[in-house]
């Protein structure tokens, strides 16, 4: 057995998770392992084929949809977001970010296309969630593992405005809520519902036949079934009974909505690797995949963002690594972790891909030791 195998096995045969696919790829060199099980009940087992929520590893996937975008010059990087969506043309702000919601003070520039790309528009999550601006955006942005939750986008949208910003727009790197805008801005400058423009722009020229918000009925025997750690050592299954991701949502979430398999992302890892071209069409300029590939913080925004970002960077949709303070963080190393239990990483100067899908959640922002031990024994890959 691989070293690969044998560490997503020990983790199933701990009931840490009923199963676990894990790929790493050096160019044409693949190698996949699939272990355990769709469920904790053993009803069928793992395949390179499974089907996973990959919640946060979402995130780059639309960064690029929106970067295609771009290309097109339907929308522009330095554009007010309030063109297509006008509901954010005059956000306010808290005064302090410790301070009372209705303690607060005009924006003082406008929210733009870069401030969605690079996760600065002023919402979102820092490291303190008790601020009384971040309670009350927990109340419209709701658990990204659970998209079914939330209402329409436009909706959604128009609660998040009545939300005061927690920074003032480009100051600050705060997690999740941009993605989501983007994936809004995405439809309404594109005149296209999010998925149907994701598939057009992206999946369906990349071959990424088993990506989308829905499961069709042909595929659901091939989706695993979702968990979280009860505290004590065993799981808790979370699946919805209204039967999420086998019908359309209501809001098509670009933060986490995503269902998919490892080989579906390792196409996608791919068209960033090769500079925005893949099966002989190009989809993205190779100055887009620099921008979404650099890192676009500040040393006090990486440092703000520790609880997430543990001291690494973040480019356009994902985190970009700047420091070596593990031996899987490699500097330039691209790509995001989903709470579902995803992790989904590329290294350019490399072409090295990692993918780890497991189907239990994390217990917090935090990587758990499943994850970690995935990354150091792929490190070396």
């Amino acid at each position: 057995m691989s070293e690969l195998h044998k560490t997503l096995r020990r983790y199933v045969d701990n009931g840490t998770v009923p199963g676990a696919v894990g790929l790493v790829a050096r160019g044409d060199d693949v190698e996949v392992v699939a272990v355990g099980s769709l469920d904790a009940d053993g009803t069928a087992p793992m395949t390179r084929e499974s089907l996973f929520r990959i919640a946060s590893i979402t995130k780059p996937i639309v960064a690029a949809a929106l970067l295609a975008l771009i290309e097109d010059g339907t929308v522009g990087l330095a554009d007010p977001v309030a063109e297509w969506l006008p509901e954010l043309e005059k956000p306010v702000v808290v005064r302090t970010p410790g301070g009372p919601v209705d303690d607060v003070v005009p924006a003082v520039r406008p929210i733009t296309v870069e401030h969605l790309l690079s996760s600065r528009p002023g919402w979102g999550f820092p490291d303190d969630f008790t601020l009384p601006a971040v309670r009350a955006l927990f109340e419209v942005q709701r658990d990204g593992r659970a998209p079914q939750s939330m209402p329409d986008q436009d909706t959604w949208l128009a609660a998040m405005s009545r939300v005061p910003l927690l920074h003032q727009p480009g100051d600050a790197w705060l997690y999740n809520t941009a993605s989501d805008l983007q994936g809004v801005l995405i439809a309404r400058a594109s005149g296209r519902a999010l998925p149907d423009y994701l598939a057009e722009r992206l999946l369906e020229p990349l071959g990424m036949k088993d990506t989308g918000f829905v499961v069709p009925p042909g595929k659901q025997d091939r989706l695993t079934s979702a968990y979280r750690p009860d505290g004590a050592g065993a799981l808790v299954r979370t699946d919805t009974p209204d039967g999420a991701f086998t019908k359309a949502p209501r809001f098509a979430s670009g933060a986490g909505g995503l269902v998919s398999t490892a080989d579906d992302w390792l196409a996608f890892a791919r068209l960033l690797l090769n500079g925005g071209e893949a099966n002989g069409r190009r989809l993205l300029t190779p100055a887009a995949v620099s921008r979404m590939t650099t890192n676009h913080l500040t040393a006090a925004q990486r440092d703000a963002g520790a609880l997430f970002l543990e001291g690494q960077g973040w480019g356009y949709g994902g985190q970009v690594d700047v420091t070596p303070a593990d031996p899987w963080n490699v500097p330039g190393r691209y790509g995001w972790v989903g709470g579902t239990g995803t992790a989904a990483h590329m290294v350019p100067h490399t072409g090295t891909v990692t993918i780890l899908l497991t189907q239990v959640a994390m217990e917090n922002p935090t990587p758990p030791p499943l994850m970690r031990d995935f990354w150091r024994c792929t490190a070396g890959a």
